[in-house]
């Protein structure tokens, strides 16, 4: 759009340039706007005027005041021929040019300087006009001031975005003007626009930014303005903007990484299954956007007490964005490092903009290792002294984590046992063997508890014992039992004596053969190997042992059960540190040992060679309860290097040698670590290369004494010494025991260490660090410690409240809860309800465990017992799963409900389903609505009643056919639920079906009795088809609808189809190929007869069209089932066999198409029609029946026999539809007996004579007391061909019963046939009883009235059978028919033949030609013989369309031209003279019969080249033809025979009526004798029996083209006389003044006797001779008293006084006054059918008729009409 600032008005004196009626647009969407007009830019292209190209206008733009401006226009002839052009110049002083005559030739150019001289700043605008021979043209000048404009596009579509989110793109401003312009916009939220303000230099553009940031899902359209002009201009311009942009909420969804269906999300839950202590394990999930908007989100986890390790838990996606229909994919590593924990997280997914929150929960389980030994006691036995025995154990890790273990034992020659490999590493699932070596020094046995370190898992032990005996000492051997027994002991916590001496005297205890102490009470069952007791912590021993305690068994806690330590367990060597160990710089350090027995014991030290530590002395006494002293000497043989070892010294009892050997007492051992180094001052260390993990060591936060291990490696080559330095922090540090606190690390190996503390909690929450000084020297490592005692906390959801929603009585309402633990430790919880309360609420699960930082659901259930409130307060209580018997902590939970009383009903309190398939089944929907402030869970029930009176059932063994999908459910309160249920109805009745419901109480069982919700209501219906029109065509186009119902048996098929289908035929529901034979089964019992007629063979096949309907309301699947269609198809090797006639037959039918159907099958929906077609082909000579089965689907199967008849050519023949014809009965004792009608059709090609047996009929009246029972008025008679002959009967029965007459039919050189004739006699009927004989002996089913026409038809009759009724003799009756053209495009004329019956009827106008969509009335003229008949009667109009006959003409004139032509010319030539020219024939030659002989069926001839007569069509029987034969065909292939008319269509009216004696008229139909009046006509004489006469006494009528001037000019003077207003005016006054005449009398004899006498007030509805009628037709027209009945016939006048009546004129026949009335009568009646006359309309009311050809009245004319009959009823009232 192009935007520009208003300027001054332009300034011209001469004709201004006007655009054309089209918008002129610049390139694009843009346009230029200026003060409502449109402007045109200066046009740089060139148009072509008058073969002139130059541009159609000169703008001037930078131009300035008092100067001359001069523009050139080039002209350029692109004419052939030269050009003269004059011109005309501006007609202001502002454009000058100089004025010439140009002149061109082709193809030259012409410049023409302009000039512009402005006086003021404005606009300028004029025209120059140039003339040529050929006309005239201008070029505008205008000269425009610059302005400013922008160029903006008319409106700009963001991008789609999601809501809280941001989309933008970008538009061009362009500064078009010349001048620098200043703008400004102005747009509100949720658009902004970026630059907001701005300066464009003239030609300029910039990019506007425009930013959408929508805070709702909403379609927004705003205007963004701009303002623009010059800079600090406040009155400026304006351009607007239209800003559009669609917001959508985005969404996100989590998906399983092996997901692939878009649709299955995950269960928001990742689990990682345990993994290994230190190791990560990775897992993905995918996040998916089904939303059309680029969704933003963020990863966090959900905020809780976060862990001092931190979060285990790591996500690589923390945020980001995901594309519509796109997916990120996520990755979640999870590293444990506390083992046998189970640690939980929670991951939020939030998504800006969107409505929800979507929490995934991360779950994992850490393991460490499992590592056990293969024995638990290394028995190294008895060794020599100076010896060595080496045993193995096997160590095995069992878990799929890798382990880390290490001995504490020094294996460099400090000690007599050694284990190797002493340190090391163990992988998943695998074992190692190591070796223990047993090298003892000194005569003793020997007894070590070695313990077995390993990372994140408690110390194993291994007991090492050994005897060592030399020659001079063989102390008793010590073995695996005495160990056992005394750890027994010891367990049991027995009150031992001191001394082996004490043992002996104790009761309870006995020595067994190894001097080994045994309980008496369990000698029986102890084992040597049996480690038999429940051991305390592995963490305590070790660390007992650490400190210095000789007991392995021993209890930190008490020091009295102590046998032996040593004090300090460390020395340090030349490390000048503050500790408790004891440190020197010296060489030596003193060690003292303590005897906590009150025997005396032995010690040994254990002497290494080549150790650089050494203990002095090496061994001693010391006697009970007392202190000794050592002193441990650091002498390095090599300087500068660090040093390390474990010294052990073994403690015996010293009288153990001299007891008894079966008193024995393992050895103690106690141990002292020593480090040292031997670094000359000034001399560097080694620099240390180690690594501690975990580099932070967390407690569980429990005021209980933990345990955890650190792995120390030496990463370096180099040894490494490490030892705990308390100077940093000693207060802190001092909490924390660390063991080993000092040792040595061979390069590659590792330390495990334990550390060992009782959180507090005062301690640092952020913890303290332990300092671990390496190498003796200022290198350090620092350990992380949290050790502090944190409380127990969990929280409830919403703010520790629970509400439910009313519930009703005795039900159950349930709701979720969720509860999480806030705390480091893993908890256990209970929930406690009160007693009384427990009824009333429930909570599932009521106890647990939770890991840290983990939720849970806690379904509650409320089951209020009355309608109240309740307050209730459940508590929960929780507490460590490591300390169960701490103090526990509690929470109440308040929990608020309602008890409220609840009611279901339904929307409809009946539903009516409506009409269903028998054996089908229907959904259908019962909204249930529940209008209580309470859910209601209930059961339904359904009870089932057949409505049908007729049907006998038994209710308890018939199915229910109404299946609900569910019996029970809840339903929330206020709310809907729809009952979808099925509808199976098993049998052709009305069904009632009334559903209950039962409330439920909690535990699911019913708590109500049954309450009615609604009744539904079905009709189980099978599918229906019904024939309601039928037409012929072909060689049965002659056959009246009657005829062609009755061949086709249609009431009876009608009825069959109406009716309930048998079980067998529901044997296959739908068609089914189901035999394996030719002649398949038949499942039905119905069998009707499809009767093709009969006709000449290679005639027009015989084509049946009938019209079905379905009258049901469900669609109807059917389909005509050839023998074909039901057999299934078989391999030729499975066919075996002989056919039988009767199948040859069927097949020869089958294959040559004889009969065929269109369509075979289809469907009709209700209230569809469609039409089918069936025909059979006159291929062959002879009767051919054909099995056919109509099958509906679900419904009825019957089985129709197709028969045909084809006739030879030569052969007489009648087709009798059927053999049985019954006679209308007739009451005995009748004077006139009434005539009754048969048909005979000749179905040949020949005509036939016919003649009744009258012997038979003579023996039937001497059998009948010589009473003529029945007699033949036309006893024989010739049918034509096609034609159809009626045989006249009179039954006149003597007694009432049924009479069976075998009538037989001789047809000459034809077979006679025998044809039985049944009537019923009646005694004297009741009044009115007689049934019309159109309704009770015609077709009662088809309708009279066509609705849809059939295939080809154009011409449409209003009604197809008129059923006069029971009707006097000797009377008249008049019907009033439309023919309508339907066509759209055609014109066809119509022929009414009547001359078979144009004594009774007359149909007038008799023909006439209809243009399309044109309707036309036709007057049809009944009148009754003299004698009683019953009337069948078929009245035949042909239809012939215009445009056949207009080709007819035109061919007709050619061959008559031609045939002029040749007999006017010849042309004489000896050139091949049989070439003659086409010879013409006027009629075509009869063909010869053929002659008789063999048929020769195997072969079938070609088409004929030419359509010939006498050319047998395919499929003929053929014969050989003789050589002349051939010559004269070949020569009538010549011919140019005559054209011959075409053929017309036929429209069939079957009209019907029954006429009774006119004395018995009037009794026995009272209602009717005023409707009908005796015609007056003259009597003829009888010319035969058949022949009946008529009253005399009637003037005769008048006829021919006198009878038809009189009648037109009668009709003109009527309408004259209705148009004059003083004759209307006249009937008005007449009716106030009396009659002065009388009415002429007339003898009764002259009137027939029932009509109703002169003083009736009814008048007939059909004409008569009295003038009254014709006057009261007037005034009836001029009132609108009119009615029209439903027969189309004029009804009768009423509320006329007899009065009124006038005398007869004689100069006026009745019979013509009857015609001027009728067509009278027929003009209202086209008028009404063309709408301009409405029949309906209340009396005395003027209905202005719409403009028409027939309106003569202008609305002045009738104006002046009211005035003068206004003048005239004043004069009146004056006189």
């Amino acid at each position: 759009m192009l935007a520009e600032s208003l300027g001054p008005g332009p300034l011209a004196s001469g004709a201004k340039w006007k655009p054309s009626g089209k918008n002129i647009k610049d390139p694009g969407i843009h346009q230029r706007q200026r003060g409502g007009k449109y402007r045109r830019q200066a046009s740089s292209q060139r148009s072509c005027l008058l073969g002139l190209e130059l541009k159609p206008e000169l703008v001037w733009e930078d131009w300035d005041l008092g100067g001359e401006f001069t523009e050139t226009l080039v002209l350029k002839n692109i004419h052939s021929k030269l050009q003269k052009l004059h011109i005309r110049p501006p007609l202001s002083k502002f454009f000058t040019l100089i004025p010439q005559i140009i002149v061109l030739s082709p193809g030259t150019s012409f410049s023409m300087p302009i000039s512009f001289r402005p006086l003021q700043r404005c606009e300028y605008e004029d025209s120059i006009e140039f003339q040529t021979k050929d006309g005239s043209f201008q070029v505008c000048l205008r000269a425009t001031i610059p302005c400013h404009a922008l160029e903006v596009p008319d409106s700009v579509l963001l991008p789609l975005c999601a809501v809280q989110n941001s989309s933008h793109s970008t538009f061009l401003l362009k500064n078009v003007s010349k001048l620098q312009t200043c703008f400004q916009w102005e747009c509100a939220a949720p658009f902004q626009l970026s630059p907001e303000q701005g300066l464009l230099k003239p030609g300029q553009e910039c990019h506007i930014t425009v930013l959408f940031q929508p805070q709702e899902a909403l379609v927004y359209q705003q205007q963004a303005n701009c303002k623009f002009g010059e800079e600090g201009d406040k009155a400026e311009s304006c351009c607007t903007v239209l800003l559009q942009g669609l917001a959508k909420y985005p969404c996100l969804q989590l998906r399983n990484s092996g997901t692939k269906d878009e649709k299955k999300q995950c269960g928001k839950e990742l689990h990682f299954g345990s993994v290994a202590v230190g190791q990560s394990l990775q897992k993905h999930f995918y996040i998916f956007n089904p939303s059309p908007v680029t969704a933003s989100f963020s990863l966090s986890q959900l905020s809780s007490g976060a862990p001092l390790l931190g979060s285990e838990f790591s996500c690589d996606v923390p945020r980001g964005k995901v594309a519509p229909g796109g997916s990120l994919q996520a990755t979640v590593t999870y590293t444990p490092a506390v083992v046998d924990s189970v640690s939980v997280e929670y991951l939020s997914l939030k998504c800006r903009g969107a409505l929800n929150e979507t929490l995934i929960k991360l779950t994992g389980n850490c393991v460490g290792p499992n590592v056990s030994l293969s024995s638990s006691v290394v028995d190294f036995g008895c060794v020599e002294e100076g010896g060595a025995v080496v045993q193995t154990v096997e160590l095995v890790n069992s878990s799929p984590v890798e382990a880390l273990y290490q001995w504490v034992l020094d294996c460099s020659g400090n000690s007599v046992f050694s284990i190797q490999p002493a340190s090391g590493t163990l992988c998943p699932h695998s074992h190692t063997t190591l070796k223990a070596v047993y090298r003892p020094t000194q005569p003793i046995a020997h007894h070590r508890r070695v313990a077995c370190l390993i990372l994140h898992r408690d110390p194993m032990f291994l007991d090492l014992i050994g005897t060592c005996h030399s020659e001079l000492q063989q102390p008793a051997i010590l073995k695996p039992e005495h160990l056992v027994l005394y750890k027994l002991h010891w367990y049991r916590r027995q009150d031992l004596a001191d001394t082996p001496s004490d043992i002996q005297q104790d009761n309870n205890v006995h020595l067994d053969q190894q001097g080994a102490l045994c309980p008496v009470e369990e000698q029986s069952h102890q084992r040597p190997d049996s480690a038999g007791v429940v051991c305390r912590n592995p963490m305590e021993e070790y660390y007992q042992s650490c400190l210095g305690c000789m007991d392995p068994l021993s209890s930190s806690s008490s020091l009295s059960s102590l046998h032996v330590s040593v004090m300090p367990s460390e020395l340090l060597f030349n490390h000048k540190i503050s500790s408790i160990l004891s440190t020197s710089s010296t060489s030596s350090q003193p060690v003292s040992i303590t005897n906590h027995t009150r025997e005396k014991l032995s010690l040994v030290w254990t002497a290494a060679q080549d150790s650089p530590f050494t203990v002095s002395p090496p061994l001693c006494e010391l006697a009970p309860l007392k202190s000794t002293s050592f002193r441990v000497t650091y002498d390095p043989k090599q300087l500068n290097t660090l040093h390390g070892a474990q010294l052990e010294c073994f403690a015996f009892y010293k009288d153990n040698q001299d007891l008894e050997e079966r008193v024995l007492f393992p050895p103690w051992c106690v141990t002292v670590r020593v480090i040292g180094h031997s670094f000359q001052p000034g001399k560097e260390h080694f620099i240390p290369s180690c690594s501690l993990k975990p580099p932070r060591v967390v407690f569980p936060a429990l005021s209980v004494l933990s345990h955890q291990t650190v792995l120390l490696q030496n990463c370096g080559d180099l040894p490494l010494t490490f030892c705990l330095d308390h100077s940093l922090n000693p207060a802190l540090a001092e909490s924390v025991f660390v063991v080993p606190s000092c040792g040595l690390i061979q390069p590659g190996s590792h330390q495990i260490l334990m550390l060992r503390t009782t959180p507090t909690e005062d301690s640092p929450k952020q913890g303290f660090s332990l300092h671990l000084r390496l190498n003796a020297a200022k290198h350090t490592k620092e350990l992380a410690v949290v050790s502090v005692v944190e409380h127990i906390c969990m929280s409830l959801e919403g703010d520790n409240s629970l509400y439910f929603q009313p519930t009703a009585v005795g039900s159950r309402t349930q709701r979720s809860h969720h509860i999480r633990n806030l705390s480091r430790l893993p908890l256990r919880f209970q929930w406690s309800i009160p007693e009384s309360e427990q009824e009333l609420i429930s909570v599932e699960p009521d106890a647990g465990e939770l890991h840290p930082n983990e939720s849970s659901v806690q379904i509650w259930s409320f089951s209020p017992l009355a309608e109240k409130t309740y307050t209730l307060k459940p508590t929960l209580t929780f507490w460590p799963i490591q300390t169960p018997g701490c103090n526990k902590s509690h929470l109440t939970l308040n929990v608020v409900g309602m008890g409220a009383k609840g009611s279901i009903e339904a929307e409809k309190a009946v539903l009516d389903v409506g009409e269903t398939l028998v054996g089908s089944y229907r959904s259908i929907q019962v909204p249930l609505v529940n209008n209580s402030p309470c859910p209601v869970s209930f059961c339904l029930s359904v009870q089932q009643i057949l409505l049908d009176e007729e049907l006998t059932y038994d209710p308890k063994s018939e199915p229910n056919a109404l299946q609900l999908d569910c019996d029970r459910g809840t339903i929330a309160s206020h709310a809907t639920m729809l009952l979808r249920s099925t509808v199976r109805p098993h049998r052709r009745a009305q069904y009632l079906w009334t559903i209950s419901y039962q409330m439920l109480n909690a535990s699911g069982f019913v708590s109500s009795p049954p309450q009615t919700v609604c009744e539904v209501r079905a009709k189980g219906v099978f599918p229906t088809l019904q024939v309601i029109d039928v037409w012929g065509g072909g060689s049965v186009g002659s056959l009246s609808k009657v005829h062609l119902w009755k061949l086709f048996s249609l009431d009876s098929l009608n009825e069959h189809m109406l009716s309930n289908p048998s079980p067998a035929e529901l044997t296959y529901r739908t068609p089914t190929r189901h035999s394996l034979s030719s002649s398949p089964s038949v499942f039905t019992k119905v069998l009707l007869d499809f009767n093709f007629s009969a006709a000449p063979l290679t005639s027009e096949p015989s084509t049946f069209v009938l019209m079905f309907h379905n009258p049901g309301s469900i669609p109807v699947d059917w389909a005509f089932l050839f023998p074909e269609d039901q057999q299934i198809e078989l391999e030729y090797w499975a066919e075996t066999g002989e056919f039988s006639s009767a199948e040859l037959h069927r097949m020869k039918v089958q294959d040559n198409h004889l009969f065929s159907i269109s369509p075979r099958s289809g469907t009709l929906l209700p209230g569809q029609q469609r039409t089918i077609h069936f025909t059979y082909s006159h291929n062959f000579a002879g009767t051919d029946r054909f099995p056919v089965v109509f099958k509906l689907s679900y419904g009825r199967e019957i089985l129709l026999n197709f028969q045909g008849v084809t006739v030879e050519r030569d052969r007489p023949y009648l087709h009798f539809a059927s053999k049985r014809h019954v006679f209308t009965s007739v009451t005995i004792g009748n004077c006139s007996p009434l005539r009754q009608m048969y048909e005979l059709n000749n179905g040949g090609a020949v005509p036939v004579r016919y003649e009744v047996d009258m012997a038979v009929l003579s023996q039937l009246q001497v059998d009948n007391f010589n009473h003529p029972l029945l007699c033949c008025l036309n006893p024989e008679g010739v049918v034509l061909p096609g034609k159809t002959a009626i045989l006249e009967w009179i039954f006149s029965p003597l007694e009432a019963k049924v009479y069976h007459m075998d009538i037989p039919i001789h047809i000459q050189d034809g077979d006679s046939t025998l044809v039985r004739f049944e009537g019923c006699g009646l005694n004297s009927p009741t009044l009115g009883s007689t049934t019309p004989f159109g309704c009770s002996h015609t077709k009662a089913s088809e309708a009279c009235v066509q609705r849809l026409p059939f295939p080809g038809q154009v011409l449409f009759l209003s009604e197809d059978s008129v059923c006069l009724g029971d009707i006097p003799v000797c009377s008249r009756s008049s019907r009033i028919l439309f023919l309508t053209n339907v066509s759209h495009t055609d014109t066809v004329h119509y022929t009414w033949d009547q001359q078979s019956n144009q004594q009774v009827v007359q149909i007038h106008p008799d023909q006439g030609s209809l243009c399309p969509g044109e309707s036309a009335l036709c007057a049809l003229t009944f009148t009754s013989t003299d004698y009683p008949t019953a009337y069948q009667l078929d009245i035949v109009c042909q239809v012939i369309q215009e445009a056949a006959l207009t080709r007819y003409h035109d061919a007709l004139q050619r061959w008559k031209e031609e045939k002029a032509r040749q007999q006017d010319e010849f042309t004489i030539t000896d050139k091949d003279l049989t070439q003659s020219q086409e010879v013409l024939i006027d009629k075509e030659p009869v063909a010869a019969p053929v002659r008789k002989g063999p048929p020769l069926r195997k072969y079938k001839t070609l088409p004929p080249i030419c359509a010939s007569a006498n050319c047998e069509a395919v499929g003929t029987i053929c014969t050989k033809l003789t050589r002349a034969e051939r010559r004269a065909q070949r020569e009538t292939a010549k011919a140019w025979r005559c054209p011959e008319p075409p053929q017309p269509a036929l429209l069939h009216l079957w009209v019907t009526a029954h006429s009774h004696c006119i004395l018995e008229y009037p009794p026995h139909f009272p209602n009717q004798s005023n409707e009908h009046y005796s015609s007056v006509k003259p009597q003829q004489p009888e010319a035969s029996s058949s022949s009946t006469s008529l009253p005399a006494g009637l003037p005769p009528p008048t006829h021919g083209p006198d009878r038809d001037i009189t009648m037109h000019v009668l009709t003109s003077l009527l309408s004259g006389i209705l148009d004059d207003p003083a004759f209307t005016q006249s009937l008005i006054t007449l009716a106030s003044k009396p009659i002065t005449y009388q009415l002429r009398k007339t003898s009764p004899s002259s009137l027939p006797s029932f009509l109703p006498p002169p003083s009736c007030p009814t008048i007939p509805s059909h004409p008569t001779h009295q003038r009254q009628v014709l006057l009261s037709g007037t005034v009836g027209q001029k009132e609108q008293h009119n009615t029209v009945d439903s027969e189309g016939t004029a009804g009768c006048w009423r509320n006329r006084r007899p009065t009124q009546n006038t005398p007869h004129t004689e100069h006026v026949p009745a019979d013509m006054s009857e015609d001027v009335l009728l067509n009278t009568l027929q003009n209202l009646m086209i008028e009404a059918v063309r709408g301009e006359l409405v029949l309906t309309a209340h009396p005395r009311t003027v209905i202005l008729p719409p403009f028409s050809t027939r309106s003569r009245r202008t609305s002045k004319a009738m104006a002046e009409e009211e005035e003068v009959d206004l003048r005239n009823r004043k004069e009146s009232a004056g006189t």
